[in-house]
């Protein structure tokens, strides 16, 4: 008997990942405050950006890393975080840091 399929191979498995169904915004959130907490050992502050991407999700995390008193004074620093579709963390890495009373300051507007 013959069979007009394809035989299956290694590839299947992953072509059916490739097609997961993209995380709704607030997953997403979730999923990039919860995965970077677990390998910083540190609880993020805010998510101050999330955008959707090819890949996935990329996501600008807030947290504090050297608390200070009074808490204006408290360092913080920005990570961006890399998901993919399914909200899996790919990557991550340390932007700029700050303290928490700085603002940013937009030189186009003066």
């Amino acid at each position: 008997m013959t069979n007009d399929r394809e035989p299956e191979t290694a590839e299947a498995p992953r072509k059916h990942a490739a097609r997961e169904e993209r995380l709704a915004a607030t997953e997403a959130m979730r999923s990039a405050v919860e995965q970077l907490s677990e390998l910083l050992g540190r609880q993020p502050e805010s998510v101050s950006s999330l955008k959707p991407t090819e890949e996935g999700w990329e996501a600008r995390v807030e947290v504090v890393e050297v608390e200070r008193i009074p808490e204006t004074t408290s360092v913080m620093a920005s990570y961006d975080v890399v998901l993919d579709q399914a909200g899996r963390l790919l990557a991550y890495e340390r932007g700029r840091r700050y303290t928490r009373a700085q603002t940013d300051r937009d030189d186009r507007d003066r």
